[in-house]
């Protein structure tokens, strides 16, 4: 017959043990939970890694889009809101404003510096003629003149000429084709930098043109991208001019489709766009 002493024994060991238990179901509670909160933490920067490099529509990377709901396709160009001069800029009297072009070497083509006087008042229209078609482009110069002042020079000097637009995306809520890069590799840009303008209220659709760049402010440089259906991005890109003439041409270029070399409907265009000259006059 068991003893008092026995009995207490027994009882103290298995007080011992249901201690144990519930500490091992509590560690592996514990386990659980942060396997959770790490894998939750391991989607969200996978998700944000997706998105930048999503539309860094960027000269030596590639714009970020917003996640947000994708816009409806449009046939036709919509213009962006009305907006004035960055606030920064100081229109003169005379209607000129006083732009800061910042060394960025190497150059992908050494052809100099735009004038850093712009004027917000001439009309230009631009025509840019690829293997693919002619796209017109009215440029809006009072609203992004150090924008437009310098793709006039750099177009007057032949920078885009024989150049290949390096990325399509058809996914969305991204729709552009990137260009003027002349190494073709979302790398080059033209050994220089200049602030950006007209974001106030800035949108994207369809036919909208604006600078690509790095993601950094203030860091545009020649890559320019076309809006072939409406897309929705952070007001961070300069929008500079919009398509008269010629989006058919671009969602033809867009309906072939991209390699997918960065993402799934993320690439090189499949047929190559090549860009064979751009000339602006004014109107």
């Amino acid at each position: 017959m068991a003893t008092k002493k026995d009995r207490q024994r027994k009882l103290a060991r298995e007080r011992h043990e249901r201690r144990q238990t519930r500490e091992a179901e509590r560690q592996a509670r514990i386990r659980m939970l942060t396997r959770w909160i790490s894998a939750g933490l391991v989607v969200l920067v996978l998700a944000g890694i997706v998105t930048l490099t999503a539309l860094h529509l960027s000269q030596g990377h590639a714009a970020s889009p917003a996640k947000s709901p994708s816009a409806s396709a449009s046939a036709s160009p919509t213009p962006s809101p009305s907006a004035s001069p960055t606030p920064s800029e100081s229109v003169s009297a005379n209607g000129t404003v006083s732009c800061d072009y910042i060394s960025s070497p190497p150059a992908a083509r050494k052809v100099g510096v735009p004038p850093k006087t712009a004027s917000v008042r001439p009309h230009y229209q631009a025509t840019i003629t690829t293997n693919r078609g002619t796209v017109v482009i009215d440029l809006l110069t009072s609203k992004a003149p150090c924008t437009v002042n310098s793709f006039v020079y750099l177009a007057g000097k032949g920078y885009f000429r024989n150049t290949s637009c390096q990325r399509l995306t058809t996914t969305s809520p991204l729709f552009v084709l990137q260009c003027g890069d002349p190494t073709g590799t979302g790398q080059g840009g033209p050994g220089y930098e200049f602030a950006s303008e007209n974001l106030t209220g800035a949108t994207y659709p369809a036919g909208t043109v604006a600078m690509a760049n790095t993601g950094q402010p203030d860091s545009n440089g020649s890559q320019f991208f076309l809006v072939y259906k409406n897309t929705t991005l952070a007001p961070s890109y300069t929008p500079f001019g919009t398509v008269v003439s010629g989006l058919s041409v671009l969602q033809a270029i867009a309906k072939a489709g991209s390699d997918n070399s960065n993402a799934p409907g993320d690439g090189h265009p499949k047929e190559k766009v090549t860009i064979e000259s751009v000339t602006v006059k004014k109107t």
